[in-house]
């Protein structure tokens, strides 16, 4: 299927690595020329330089931190009107509430709440003018089920959904759409990350505690980033022009309700 985005302009944040890196890769694919943003320099102009053998596409790499002002507006410089915006950033840390103090909330907040907002704020206008934009806003699967020690990510996340429900109703008549890509497990840093605690609790490594949780998954595995990549080019597809507002949940089944 040709999915009509040869030509645009896309820019993906936090897609050195993991899912960011697939969403990028996806793009390029089609034909897109895509600015990638992520804090390690190193790493990113690595991906960089592989999207670019692979597709032969323009890729510009910006290093910074997109939970701030500064890399934001690097990020904006080097794609001032993109077509397409990818939100994305890291997750904040698991724990216990308890343990979260004030900092730790507007920390979280800045990166998977905020930080979105903002490049949505600095982007849509543009896509309006134009007459076509695609906002892809990668969440997590705890937007509708919630994860018992990722309080932090549970509330910003859905802080996040929440507005883009009410904005994405406001911008598709002007052909700008803007969903939400909600991960269960696939295989990433950060899924391996976050099960050391739950290895260390349950007395295995964390490759035993991770090849369990693969197998008790519907699909009897973790995602792989390639795949999350391909339904987010295609919600960015001008044939995805009649999809906004949703949350496309991609867990493997792991979710058991209907709604």
């Amino acid at each position: 299927m040709d999915l009509g985005l040869s030509g645009r302009r896309a820019l993906v944040c936090a897609a050195s690595k993991g899912l960011g890196r697939g969403c990028a890769l996806a793009l390029a694919r089609e034909g897109v020329a895509v600015t990638i943003t992520a804090r390690n320099a190193e790493l990113l102009e690595r991906t960089a330089g592989e999207i670019r053998s692979e597709t032969g596409v323009t890729v510009t790499a910006v290093a910074g931190d997109i939970a701030t002002e500064a890399g934001r507006a690097a990020a904006l410089a080097a794609c001032p009107e993109p077509d397409i915006l990818i939100n994305n950033a890291g997750g904040p840390p698991p724990g216990d509430f308890r343990d979260w103090d004030r900092d730790a909330w507007i920390r979280a907040l800045d990166a998977n709440m905020l930080a979105p907002i903002a490049l949505i704020q600095a982007t849509v206008d543009g896509m309006i003018a134009r007459k076509f934009g695609r906002i892809v806003n990668i969440t997590s699967g705890a937007v509708k089920a919630p994860i018992e020690h990722l309080g932090l990510s549970n509330g910003a996340r859905s802080g996040l959904t929440g507005f883009v429900a009410g904005l994405a109703r406001q911008t598709v008549r002007h052909g700008v759409t803007i969903n939400n890509l909600l991960p269960g497990p696939f295989d990433t840093d950060r899924i391996r990350s976050n099960a050391a605690a739950g290895a260390a609790k349950a007395g295995t490594t964390v490759e035993a505690f991770l090849e369990a949780r693969a197998r008790a998954n519907p699909a009897g595995r973790f995602g792989h980033p390639d795949e999350f990549g391909a339904a987010c080019a295609f919600l960015c597809s001008r044939q995805a022009g009649f999809i906004t507002g949703q949350n496309l949940l991609m867990d493997g089944g792991a979710y058991p309700g209907t709604f």
